[in-house]
Parts: structure tokens; sequence; C-alpha cells
């Protein structure tokens, strides 16, 4: 399996980067002590979501529960009846996720679980569905069946149109125009997947894998005590016109993700690209995962940083290897944790090279070359 591998060590001050349920900073025992932790849900939705914007033709995905307000929109924009559109989006909905019996604000009705498609995805269920004569004529039962005045007719009638419309509209149908738009505009979904339990033919396995950041050393929360004053206290009054709390840590992390280059590029994910595009998707894929911070407290807690060092590497053969063992004795140190960090990953790195055979066909290092020459690098080697 030929890879890319990301190592990287970055400092982060006074910060709350993920919560748990407790609005607590997320931790881990590892090593026998307890270290700060992002998850790697937290961290791949920051570059999901910078990967937006630095490549927005090629990062369309959503993932939603609103799949029936966005199908409803799409097929009333292809001329079809809104109760129509409503009811066969509703129908669809059911046959790619289930139905949640409840209506959100604008009165229409989600699904139980997020779904992750693209435009051009949506686009190939409305056309499937607007394109269809067989199903042109199962839109006139239904639209016939939704202007009846007696409520339990028009259930009724209702029911036996969009029964006779499910002939027509059954899994494979929709799976089939949903896999022929393939994932040229949705970049994010062959590199972080998407799993769909009703139809499992729509399931795409993530071409990228993280772990968890965790501290390079041991690592305590903290509670920050606060005091907000009231700007139209009276002059009688004393004190805080609100007090609280908050937990926060500051920490130096270990971040580790990896990216399947021949999955990247195969039928179930980006094949239909040319190379020039799938290099700038692991460009984007790079920069985004290098820059990217979860959002958590970004305005009380600003914890945004750039990395203090960043190792790439591409393997032609084996599996991604991660270099947090290097940090399973915790680093202790009263003189910052970045330089020791970045000492003991390096000297891992050279350990496993030489004691097991990983070797790279090709590796680069941040700051060692700027971020401009190490994207260009990388990107022209992985493909």
């Amino acid at each position: 399996m030929k890879h890319l591998e990301l190592h990287i060590i970055q400092s982060v001050p006074v910060s709350c980067l993920n919560r748990d349920d407790l609005n607590s900073p997320k931790t881990a025992v590892f090593g026998g002590v307890q270290r700060a932790r992002v998850s790697s849900q937290s961290w791949k939705r920051a570059i999901r979501e910078m990967a937006k914007d630095l490549m927005p033709d090629h990062f369309k995905g959503e993932r939603t529960r609103r799949m029936v307000f966005t199908l409803k929109n799409l097929l009333v924009a292809k001329g079809i009846d809104a109760d129509c559109a409503n009811a066969i989006a509703e129908y669809v909905a059911d046959i790619v996720e289930t139905l949640d019996s409840k209506i959100d604000e604008d009165g229409i009705r989600k699904i139980k679980t997020l779904m992750f498609f693209s435009d051009a995805e949506y686009d190939s269920i409305a056309e499937a569905i607007s394109s269809s004569e067989d199903v042109k004529s199962a839109l006139d039962q239904l639209s016939k069946a939704l202007l009846e005045t007696d409520d339990k007719t028009r259930e009724k009638s209702k029911e036996k149109a969009l029964k006779a419309m499910g002939k027509i509209l059954e899994k494979g149908a929709i799976g089939k125009a949903i896999k022929s738009a393939q994932l040229k505009d949705a970049a994010d979904i062959a590199l972080f997947g998407r799993m769909v339990a009703n139809d499992h033919s729509l399931t795409v396995e993530g071409a990228s894998m993280f772990s968890h950041a965790l501290s390079t050393h041991k690592a305590d929360n903290e509670i920050d005590f606060f005091a907000a004053v009231d700007d139209l206290q009276t002059s009688d009054e004393s004190g805080a016109g609100m007090t609280g709390t908050l937990e926060f840590n500051s920490a130096t992390y270990y971040r580790f993700a990896a990216l399947n280059l021949d999955m990247l590029a195969d039928k179930d994910h980006l094949a239909a690209m040319s190379k020039e595009e799938r290099q700038s998707v692991v460009r984007t894929f790079v920069e985004a995962s290098i820059k990217a911070m979860p959002t958590a407290r970004k305005n009380s807690m600003n914890g945004n940083t750039m990395p203090d060092y960043v190792l790439g590497v591409v393997r032609e053969k084996g599996h991604p290897v991660q270099l947090i063992n290097a940090f399973e004795e915790p680093i202790r140190s009263n003189q910052g944790y970045a330089a020791k960090s970045i000492e003991k990953m390096r000297s891992k790195y050279a350990a496993l090279s030489d004691t097991w055979g990983i070797k790279a066909d090709f590796e680069a290092s941040i700051p060692d070359i700027s971020l401009k020459i190490f994207l260009e690098k990388v990107s022209t080697h992985v493909i």
C-alpha cells in the first residue's frame, strides 16, 4: 500500500480544544500518566472545513440530517410540485436512511442519522427522478391523491401512489443514481469516508487515517475562575454581575495522519479525477492537516498556533506507522516540551527505520524547508 504519513509536533497554550460531556478538556491515560487529548473526529472536522475553503470545487460534501430538505428543493427546481417533491424526498430518504418522526422548524422531516452526500450525488438522484417517464406517471397519481379533500381518502390515495412509485424508486435504482455521480466534487467523502447502514453499496471507506492527538507529557486540567461585570450596575451595588468556572489545559501534542494513496486513486474514490487533480487534493489535505485547528472556545481561549515540526513520509509498501511510542515515557521538563518532543520523535523514527527496515521513498520536514516547498515536494511524490 503506497501511503503518506504526517507526524506533527504542536504546542498549544491555554485552551480547551475538545470538550467531553462535562465541558472539560478531553484526556487519556498513556504511559501510566494522564495526557491532554484531542479526538481524531474533532481535528478531522476542522481539517474538512479548511479543505473546503482551500478547494471549494472539489470539497462539496455536506454531512447533514436535512436530506429531505435538500432533495425537495432540487425537485422543486426541476418543476415538480412542492407537496409532491416533499413526499418523494421523504420516500427516497427513507430508502437511504430512516426518517425521523419529528419535523424541524421549516416543517420538513429529518433523517435519524447524519448522511454525507455531495451536490453531484443529490443532482443525480433528482435527475433520475425527474427524467423518468414511469416516475412522471406515478407523479400524476400522487398529485391527484394530494388534491383529495377527505383526509382518510387522501392518505389512502397517497399511500397507493407512493407504493406505485416505490416499484420504480427502489433501493437499487437510487443507489445506482448516487454512484453514477462518482466523487469528483466530493474529495472530502473519498478522504474521510461515509457509512450507510441501509445500503452498504453506498458506504465509502475513508482513504485517510488519524490518531487521537496526545500530549507528549503529563498534563492536568486546570480551572479558570472568571467574573463578568454588569455594565449597568448601580453605584450602590458591588461585586460581579456573574461568576463561573471553565476548565482548560495547555500541552505539546503529537499528531498523526496518514493517507492511503492507492485507495484514493481507485474507482470507488477519485479515479475519475486526473493525476493533476488528485495531486491538488492531496496538497489540500496536507495543508489543511497541518494548519487546521479545532474551534472550541476560539474566542475566549484562542489556542491557534502553527506546528513546531512536521515530518512528511511517503512509502511505497507496508502500512502507516505512527511514532507515539516515542512518548510512552512522558517527557519531563521545566524548560519547554517542543524541542525535546522533536528530538525524541526523530530518534524514534530513526530507530524504527534501523530496527524494522521501515524505509521511506520520500521524506521532508518543516521547518527544514518552508511550507510552500514542502507541499510542492509532497504533492509531486505521492502520485
